[in-house]
């Protein structure tokens, strides 16, 4: 009794599942855009600056002989995004937007799925706005169906993220979950409805469920691995004159909470320092534009380089909104920067506060002010809680994550 997943764009937790499935013998088949394998020739361009996208589709050798892909609809993606044709990429209606990649391999794959049954196929893997086609036709054909919600419920997202643009109006523009249509949102619900089992990364994303307006199946909380640890990790020492060095990662929207960190750098002034690394989610918000003005912004950066720029800094903020793991945690924890972040996020499975890292209150200013003075007036902690946020990163590699994934789908199987 064998699975077949499928997702578009192979991120981490997806390359460490599918790696997890195959070492289980429990992989029948994966499908995606663009993947590259050790020593390929996809694999040898994405060493070359205009490629370099594609070292994010590098997948473990093990899973070649089970990979299909689609590649055509992903790749003219990517080349419109770097030349500009934002018709061509635009939000749902586009003909290359993510929405039209994701339904594009739904399709392919629920195409396969009646030959992939007669040859012992008895359950599917799909994530979320991916998996209506493909669940749909696993009905018909009495396969089990495993849902991956990567993020967090919808309408608990609205809930949640309604009170933001009554809080800080001006950064309306950048909560962008807003825009989807009722299609979309229909079909969130209908890929719920359709699961037999739904596998969610944090508490966090597992409570957002509660907002389902039906009966649930069975959720499944297992948390992502942590990079590969960087022992070389130095820290600086930092005195009174020098200021502390704040990092940001990630969308530049109100759901990461980069308002309420923009407010709080603004109070403190001259005793901290801000880089912020992330793209733009509009190019309407003249309040981002202001503070992207007067702190160090990199729009985009390879990965490779945001783990040393991790290193380079004292503390991650982190104050998402409606998180529904936060990779940017795991990684800063690996390279030894500990991380303030919120109750919204993977934080609360992944830290302990104040041995390494520190939780607060999602959408408060006052706690993520009071963390962050207390490092200012006390900045010889930072080695002692960056040094345990590698150990705890050294106890959960990407491995586990895969091999406890497979554990749990083995027994449903």
């Amino acid at each position: 009794m064998k699975v077949v997943v499928n997702h578009p764009l192979g991120n981490a937790n997806v390359r460490a599942a599918g790696g997890g499935l195959v070492n289980a013998g429990l992989l029948a088949g994966f499908t995606t855009a663009i993947a590259s394998f050790p020593g390929d020739i996809i694999d040898r361009i994405s060493t070359l600056g205009p490629f370099a996208e594609f070292r994010r589709r590098r997948f473990d050798s093990a899973l070649k002989p089970l990979t299909r892909t689609w590649p055509w609809l992903e790749a003219g993606r990517l080349i419109a995004q770097k030349v500009g044709i934002v018709s061509l990429t635009r939000h749902e209606t586009g003909l290359l937007s993510v929405d039209a990649v994701f339904h594009n391999l739904d399709r392919r794959v629920a195409a396969g799925l009646k030959t992939a049954s007669q040859k012992g196929v008895s359950a599917v893997y799909a994530y979320e706005d991916g998996a209506a086609f493909t669940f749909r036709e696993a009905k018909d054909l009495g396969l089990q169906c495993l849902y991956d919600l990567p993020i967090g419920y919808w309408r608990a997202a609205r809930r949640l993220l309604e009170v933001e643009r009554e809080r800080w109006p001006e950064w309306a523009a950048t909560l962008t979950g807003f825009r989807d249509s009722e299609k979309k949102l229909a079909r969130k619900d209908e890929e719920i409805r359709l699961a037999d089992h739904i596998f969610v990364a944090s508490q966090f994303t597992a409570r957002t469920l509660a907002d389902f307006p039906g009966t649930l199946p069975p959720i499944h909380v297992v948390p992502y691995g942590f990079p590969a640890v960087n022992d070389l990790r130095i820290y600086s020492p930092i005195s009174g004159h020098k200021p502390l060095k704040l990092l940001f990662v990630g969308g530049l929207s109100q759901r990461k909470g980069i308002a309420d960190l923009f407010s709080v750098v603004e109070k403190l002034g001259r005793y901290v320092s801000l880089t912020v690394v992330g793209g733009k989610p509009t190019g309407e918000c003249s309040a981002l534009d202001a503070a992207l003005a007067k702190h160090h912004w990199i729009p985009s950066l390879p990965h490779n380089r945001v783990l040393e720029l991790m290193r380079e800094h004292d503390v991650l903020v982190f104050p998402s909104l409606f998180e529904g793991f936060g990779l940017v945690i795991t990684e800063a924890m690996s390279q030894g920067t500990p991380v303030i972040t919120t109750d919204r996020t993977a934080g609360p499975d992944l830290i302990t506060h104040g041995h390494d890292g520190w939780l607060i209150e999602a959408g408060s200013t006052n706690a993520l002010q009071a963390v962050i003075e207390e490092l200012r007036d006390h900045p010889e902690v930072i080695a002692e809680i960056g040094r345990n946020a590698m150990e705890t990163a050294r106890k959960r590699p990407w491995t586990m994550y895969g091999q406890e994934l497979a554990d749990v789908i083995r027994k449903i199987l």
